[in-house]
């Protein structure tokens, strides 16, 4: 049995998605037979979801201090345990990384779309994981249980970055991320299958660039989670402005072109439209 936990703010889409992804493995994974790995064609898996409010109304518990919460963690983790089956999914919350240890998940679904939730005590109190399986970054449930149905019964993890693999390497500002770099992105990652990005420590320099580092970082993982998680690295250097080499050094510098619309992105007049200088 898998446990695969979906959290996210209130109102990110969660119990919308467990409802989909439910109906996936249901129709599209198949039973174990007697503890054997193997499946038996017409028998559809056994998945059981537990909802955190339907929860709560069970115990009448809607204590949401952190002894609260971490209570709903545990209550969660030992219904999962209990359910057996093939996959078991429980949707809550999980602000607290303390929460999100005590559950132990198999799979863990991070609903990434939205700022902020309708309860600001949530709002303060919730931590953006640092370790997933999935960022969800649009409210379109059935695209994305496909997409991770299909993760999960072909038990199929997303890449690990390989640093002695061949690697394309993008050097710039980004200030801000936009669909031009994600199209560059898109490009240098089918030349190798894996892209360093890197950001030039540069905020304020000439007067502009008014992002600082950590809010590019976010920009870009915001974009590229989703679908290429585990295929780049982010490193922050210097204000890089010249780049120099001698004989054959054994690599290629390229120029991409694209599309007149493309090309045209600028992240001055994005920044411009931001009230940002």
């Amino acid at each position: 049995m898998k446990k695969i936990l979906i959290m996210g703010l209130p109102g990110s889409g969660k119990t919308y998605l467990a409802q989909a992804l439910k109906k996936y493995l249901e129709t599209n994974g198949t039973r174990a037979d007697y503890g054997e790995m193997l499946p038996i064609t017409g028998f559809n898996a056994q998945v059981t979801w537990f909802n955190a409010d339907e929860v709560r109304k069970k115990y009448n518990d809607w204590d949401f201090s952190n002894e609260g919460r971490i209570r709903q963690s545990l209550r969660m983790a030992q219904f999962a345990i209990e359910a057996g089956g093939n996959y078991v999914i429980c949707d809550f919350v999980a602000p607290l990384v303390e929460m999100r240890n005590n559950f132990k998940a198999d799979w863990t679904i991070w609903m990434d779309t939205i700022d902020a939730g309708r309860y600001e005590d949530t709002n303060k109190a919730f931590i953006p994981p640092t370790v997933y399986d999935f960022r969800v970054t649009e409210q379109n449930c059935e695209k994305w249980a496909e997409f991770i149905g299909n993760h999960i019964i072909e038990n199929r993890r997303r890449p690990t970055f390989n640093w002695q693999s061949e690697t394309v390497q993008m050097l710039g500002r980004w200030q801000p991320w936009h669909p031009g770099h994600r199209a560059l992105f898109e490009r240098a990652i089918a030349k190798t299958g894996q892209v360093v990005i890197q950001i030039r420590d540069c905020q304020g320099w000439q007067g502009s660039n008014p992002f600082a580092i950590e809010q590019v970082k976010a920009n870009i993982k915001r974009d590229l989670d989703p679908l290429f998680q585990g295929q780049y690295e982010i490193q922050v250097v210097p204000n890089i402005t010249n780049i120099t080499y001698g004989r054959d050094v054994g690599y290629k510098i390229e120029q991409e072109t694209f599309d007149d619309a493309t090309h045209n992105i600028s992240a001055t007049k994005i920044r411009k439209e931001m009230g940002l200088t």
